[in-house]
């Protein structure tokens, strides 16, 4: 009881900061104007000071297995997810509610995207440790591979193949580098007051995205109450994408888990991983690459909500199933 009460909290408070986000849009407190400039920031500078100081001097990235089978887990998850919600995409529109081309390929998009993220960094840095964190940057980097690559193909026909280039950004880069640091043993060589600013500003990362994630809620609510599709649509979307996401698909995670060997940072990590719902980002890719982001609105709020009631579950299940003793 006191471990499901533990991630509870946890993930109310997650939540709790991503409605401020919101509540601060509503007052008018932070403009989709800073937005921008503010993604920049958060990507560029807090993000990268948060993975450095949480991999460059990580043990548990030392070992080979631990810098292999995270990024391949990351991009496997991800296409099955995508390959998933395809099927459903298959059935007829009185059925899943996607009335076109546009909507069909969003969903399979945003539904098979979990949140690797926003939501399981605050929870790894509550629920474990640094060493878990850093591990789950090295899983995100295939994760982030399979969204460029096999994601952005999905969902766009200009753009083709080319989507693979937005890996190469900040926070890979940094995680590159941060881990031959790591390997050759060098962080103690950061001077102390270089090392104490960095850790403050990857303090400063968790925070500052969750309320950028707010304000994109927020954003996309008002857009999203335009929409043209009738409540019974909408319902079935994302009735579709809460059973993939919430139900069927932490199951095949947690089944990728128990075949493939690891680390109990590892087995954390995709514990966590699995009880994700569906990831915000998406809304933006759909609204970049042409698809439609009310589809992807609809996937990522419904998961998100019900999953303030499923990760209490899915948690405590996902470390009994996978052979983890608890937290901590």
């Amino acid at each position: 009881m006191e471990q499901w009460l533990l991630i509870v909290g946890a993930a109310v408070s997650v939540f709790a900061v991503i409605g401020v986000g919101a509540g601060t849009r509503q007052l008018g407190w932070l403009s989709e104007e800073a937005d921008q400039s503010l993604l920049k920031l958060i990507l560029r500078v807090l993000v990268p000071c948060l993975i450095f100081s949480v991999v460059s001097d990580n043990p548990a990235l030392k070992q080979t297995s631990n810098l292999i089978i995270p990024p391949a887990i990351g991009f496997v998850t991800i296409v099955i997810g995508f390959a998933a919600a395809l099927l459903v995409t298959r059935l007829p529109s009185r059925w899943n509610g996607l009335r076109n081309f546009r909507e069909r390929r969003s969903f399979a998009m945003s539904t098979g995207i979990y949140n690797y993220g926003y939501i399981p960094i605050p929870l790894i840095k509550l629920l474990f440790d640094d060493q878990t964190l850093g591990l789950l940057f090295v899983h995100n980097i295939g994760a982030e591979m399979a969204i460029w690559t096999v994601g952005v193909s999905l969902i766009s026909s200009r753009e083709g193949g080319r989507g693979w280039r937005h890996v190469l950004n900040p926070p890979s880069v940094t995680i590159l580098v941060a881990l031959v640091v790591n390997f050759l043993g060098i962080a103690d060589w950061v001077p102390k007051p270089l090392d104490t600013a960095i850790d403050w500003l990857g303090q400063a990362a968790i925070p500052m995205s969750m309320i950028l994630i707010g304000a994109t809620i927020a954003d996309q609510l008002a857009i999203g109450g335009k929409d043209s599709r009738g409540p019974a649509a909408s319902a079935k979307l994302i009735g579709w994408a809460c059973l993939l996401r919430l139900a069927l698909l932490p199951m095949a995670f947690l089944a990728v888990g128990l075949m493939v060997p690891g680390s109990i940072e590892l087995k954390r990590v995709i514990v966590i991983e699995a009880a994700m719902p569906a990831a915000v980002f998406p809304i933006l890719l759909a609204r970049l690459y042409g698809g439609d982001p009310g589809t992807a609105l609809r996937v990522a709020l419904g998961t998100s909500l019900l999953s303030l009631l499923t990760i209490p579950l899915w948690i405590p299940a996902g470390l009994k199933l996978l052979g983890i003793a608890g937290l901590g």
